[in-house]
């Protein structure tokens, strides 16, 4: 298990360790070292960042790491992850580095390193940064004045990729239709409004002014009721709200309902498959989709590959067996044949290009799967044990799955990029689920803090 790298990069509080300009110089370094190969041409990384105040200080230690050891800079400012991903595979980087903390407050920051393909480095990669991060190692030998790198601000980065995103959608035409844009104050406060308008939407927008400590702030992925009563205020089709760095969208409805990420992946999954672009009328989606989404797909002869949690994971299935399309319930969607990782705002066109081709609202579109009750608890907790070595709580464990029995079930997990546990259940019956999920919560934080004493 790495010590820097979780399930999405490095993450953690700005100014502590690991999250310091020292430990961001040193990844400068270390990611000339592994990446730049023994390719002698002057080699290029892209820099960009949402807007975190912590991100200036952070750019500046990255980049003074990489021109050091004679890589150039390409700096492009504020822009979603996926922009970063996008950039780098189409200007020949050999990597692309993403500062952000995604859906976190504005207190935190981290990561995000593609390689030149614009995905996510493997855990290979991420161990060999990781250990020249943290030993002791410099470069063999000095990096002459003459080799050392230019960092230079990339003036046209917003333009590439709104004119990438747009192509993605076949440039539909949506006129006729009124949105409301939730940018959380995050990445995509610059280039959402600007995509939607240009294709000819009525654009209301909200948390479009970023402060450097607003991000995410009672705005975003996290809050989508917010985008949900300035649809209901205005009479709009939809809301779309996307966290910090814009890799994921959350949608609400015309009557500001909030549509899971499930019957978003189900809609889309089908409509794909109507156009003939779901290869192999397969899609990959985490354990924690929703069983009524397995049913949905089963009943419309799609084939579901189940993968652990998170966007990489998706990506690798798809990646591995060739489709084209998987998921998040959180609002992870991968459409493999335009892009290298999640995408809030190809995600929004895509769901647009749906409700317009077919004339229907979203709200009547989400109804094609019927969700089981769900609740995921998520909370702080002080170690991460092993969970098997929790004797108690595996007897409990053993007491739900037989309650819960074939109509149901549990996922524990602890998150990959906070010191948090997750307890996921799941059954027919919500007052089951109530129950459980508040019996196993308890009981994990109990026998954690008791282990850890």
């Amino acid at each position: 298990m790495m010590k820097l790298f979780g399930t999405d990069g490095i993450r953690g509080t700005a100014n502590e360790f690991p999250i310091t300009p020292e430990v961001a110089l040193r990844a400068g370094k270390a990611i000339t070292a592994v990446l730049s190969g023994s390719d002698q041409k002057r080699q290029r990384v892209i820099i960009g960042k949402d807007t975190r105040i912590s991100g200036y200080m952070l750019e500046t230690a990255l980049t003074s790491g990489l021109v050091s050891t004679g890589m150039d800079v390409l700096l492009v400012g504020p822009l979603p992850t996926p922009a970063v991903a996008h950039l780098t595979k189409s200007m020949g980087c050999a990597a692309g580095i993403m500062l952000t903390a995604s859906h976190n407050p504005y207190e935190d920051n981290g990561l995000k390193i593609f390689g030149p393909d614009g995905y996510k480095l493997s855990d290979e990669l991420e161990e060999q940064i990781e250990n020249f991060i943290l030993s002791d190692a410099a470069p063999k030998s000095p990096t002459p004045p003459n080799k050392i790198g230019k960092a230079t601000r990339i003036e046209d980065a917003r333009g590439r990729y709104i004119e990438f995103a747009k192509h993605t959608a076949d440039n539909i035409s949506l006129h006729g239709l009124k949105i409301v844009i939730d940018c959380g104050n995050g990445a995509a406060y610059s280039v959402a409004p600007l995509i939607f308008r240009e294709l000819g939407a009525e654009v209301i927008t909200m948390a479009t002014q970023p402060d450097g400590m607003n991000i995410n702030a009672n705005c975003g992925a996290l809050y989508p009721e917010a985008a949900g009563a300035l649809v209901k205020q205005h009479g709009a089709d939809l809301g779309v709200s996307f966290d910090g760095d814009a890799d994921r969208a959350i949608f609400t409805d015309a009557e500001g309902n909030t549509i899971s990420g499930d019957r978003i992946i189900a809609l889309c999954a089908l409509s794909l498959k109507q156009r003939k672009q779901l290869r192999g009328d397969t899609i990959a989606v985490t354990v924690m989709s929703n069983l009524g989404l397995h049913a949905a797909m089963e009943q419309a002869n799609i084939r579901v590959l189940t993968t652990g949690v998170g966007d990489r994971q998706v990506i690798e299935a798809l990646r591995a067996h060739e489709h084209s399309f998987g998921g998040e319930n959180s609002g992870h969607l991968i459409f493999a044949d335009h892009a290298t990782t999640g995408d809030g705002i190809l995600s929004a066109l895509q769901v647009l290009r749906v409700m317009k081709e077919s004339g229907k609202p979203l709200q009547e579109l989400a109804l094609c799967i019927e969700e089981f009750p769900q609740q995921l608890e998520s909370f702080k907790v002080p170690a991460k044990p092993a969970l098997e070595s929790l004797t108690e709580f595996q007897t409990l464990l053993r007491e739900a799955d037989a309650a819960l029995g074939k109509n149901g079930r549990q996922l524990i997990r602890y998150s990959g990029t906070e010191n948090k546990a997750r307890v996921m259940v799941e059954h027919r019956d919500q007052a089951i689920v109530t129950k459980w999920a508040a019996h196993l919560s308890t009981a994990l934080l109990e026998a954690i803090t008791k282990h850890s004493i």
